[in-house]
């Protein structure tokens, strides 16, 4: 039996794109700030969440009575199922955001560790500063998060000759080796070079990378975040920067964006990128092509993949 009928688009090319529809499924646009183009929410059951700002219209939900299903275009899905409602099922973009996010953790790893940032603000005064730094090779990587984006840095870190060490959820063995608890974090950072969190965002992961944690990295450390911008204790994280003792490179941070007076921006020893980690050129084949998979399972009744709450399916 068919359980969704009338699907929500947030934008027009979003349904260009993925029409024409599986049979028995209606689309609709609607962008959560305003009515549907066609009809009321009331007579919608599945909503697509927008990619961007998606955090800044999920008090929209509330609006349809019948609500079964809610993808999101992010691997995040911090707040959706409590706007949800635990009858309605839930899905992520599990694995659509992993060969980006993963290119630009290494990417941040290398501008930070290797001067490119400070050679794009010496080129601006014509400056030529050439300074032994250190390379990617040999350093020690601590990894917090195993799933898709983590197994994806694992994989383009493997060439560059380090040592990475897993951190998940719980302590266990997997077919690539050993993933220790969170509880074993402050004694595996006195050993590491680098830190690099890509976390989701939970009651469990929140500032889980705290001051006790940061204090443990060896000087001159580098702390990198692609995950949700929370799980890092920012006024923790600022401290350690400012003094100079660790540096950072971070794609999210808390709050977000930061506000333009907070001193993170101005510290050499801080890289900033505006939240890109998963948009990239390589999001939309692949965001279109999970869409169409949710889109044939639900016309079909069966059940869709990424599923965070199951609700009626």
């Amino acid at each position: 039996m068919q359980t969704v009928r009338t699907v929500s688009f947030p934008d027009p090319q979003l349904l260009a794109d993925l029409s024409p529809l599986p049979a028995g499924l209606k689309g609709v646009v609607w962008d959560m700030k305003s009515d549907p183009e066609e009809g009321t929410p009331k007579e919608i059951d599945g909503v697509i969440l927008p990619y961007i700002d998606a955090s800044g219209v999920l008090g929209s939900l509330a609006q349809v009575e019948d609500l079964k299903f809610v993808q999101t275009q992010s691997t995040g899905y911090d707040g959706v199922i409590e706007a949800a409602g635990p009858a309605a099922g839930v899905a992520n973009a599990s694995g659509v955001h992993a060969a980006a996010t993963a290119e630009l953790a290494v990417g941040l790893i290398l501008a930070k560790l290797r001067g490119i940032d400070q050679a794009v603000r010496d080129q601006q005064y014509g400056l030529w500063r050439p300074e032994r730094r250190q390379s990617l090779a040999d350093r020690r990587v601590l990894l917090v998060g195993v799933g898709g984006i983590g197994h994806e840095i694992v994989r383009r870190l493997e060439p560059f000759e380090v040592t990475v060490t897993r951190v998940g959820s719980a302590a266990r063995t997997d077919e690539h080796g050993h993933v220790h608890a969170p509880t074993d974090l402050t004694a595996l950072a006195t050993t590491h070079d680098i830190l690099v969190t890509v976390l989701p965002l939970s009651e469990q992961t929140h500032h889980l990378i705290g001051e006790q944690v940061l204090a443990a990295l060896p000087d001159g450390a580098l702390v990198v975040n692609v995950g949700r911008g929370p799980v890092v204790d920012t006024a923790a994280l600022t401290k350690e920067v400012l003094s100079g003792r660790l540096q950072c490179a971070l794609d999210v941070v808390d709050p977000e964006p930061l506000p333009q007076d907070h001193p993170l921006w101005s510290t050499p020893n801080a890289l900033i990128t505006p939240h890109v980690g998963g948009n990239a050129s390589a999001f939309q084949p692949r965001i279109l092509k999970l869409l169409r998979q949710q889109l044939e399972a639900l016309a079909a009744g069966q059940t869709p993949v990424n599923l965070v709450q199951r609700g009626p399916f």
